[in-house]
C-alpha cells in the first residue's frame, strides 16, 4: 500500500484531507479550478460537475448535515495504486441519519493529478443502491422531525 512518496499521491491525500476537516480554503489549493467530480449517476448528486461546489452545494449538500463528528467525517483513505499522475484510492464513506441510523461504504475512486493539483476525481460505490437508501431515509426523518409534534409530513402540506 502506497500512502506517500509522489507529487500525485501526496496531493490526493491533502485532498481527503481538506474534505474529512471541512477545509474549503484548503481544498481550493490542491484543485485545479476547472476540478471534475464524477459521482455514480443513482446517487442524488450523481453526474459530472466542474469546479468547486460553494458550502451547502454538490456532494456536501447531502453529507455535511449526516457527519456531524470529526468520526464520521474520517474517510481513512488508502492508496491502492499509483502510477504517474493518476492515483487509486479506496475509503469509507460514512454517515448517521437524524433517526440515528448508520452507513458504511466503501468507495473507490481514480484521482487524476495535472500541474501539482487534483483535476479529476471519479468515484465508485461498490454499494450505490444502500447509498441512495440511506439518503433517501434520511430525507424522511428530516420531515418527521420538522413537522409539528414528529407528525409524518404528508404530499401537500407544508407544515
Amino acid at each position: 500500500m502506497v500512502t506517500t512518496g509522489t507529487p500525485s499521491v501526496d496531493t490526493v491525500m491533502a485532498v481527503f484531507t481538506a474534505v474529512e476537516q471541512r477545509d474549503d480554503d484548503a481544498l481550493a489549493r490542491v484543485c485545479q479550478p476547472d476540478v471534475e467530480f464524477c459521482w455514480p449517476p443513482p446517487l442524488p448528486y450523481g453526474g459530472s460537475v466542474r469546479g468547486l461546489a460553494r458550502r451547502g452545494e454538490g456532494w456536501a449538500a447531502y453529507w455535511d448535515g449526516l457527519q456531524p463528528t470529526a468520526d464520521l467525517r474520517r474517510l481513512q483513505p488508502r492508496v491502492i495504486a499509483a502510477a504517474g499522475q493518476e492515483v487509486v484510492v479506496l475509503w469509507q464513506q460514512r454517515g448517521l441519519t437524524p433517526a440515528g441510523e448508520s452507513l458504511d461504504s466503501e468507495v473507490l475512486g481514480l484521482y487524476r493529478v495535472r500541474e501539482g493539483k487534483l483535476a479529476r476525481a471519479q468515484m465508485f460505490h461498490f454499494d450505490p443502491t444502500s447509498v441512495c437508501a440511506f439518503h433517501a431515509r434520511a430525507s424522511r426523518a428530516v420531515l418527521v422531525r420538522a413537522s409539528p409534534a414528529g407528525e409524518q409530513l404528508r404530499p401537500g402540506r407544508t407544515g
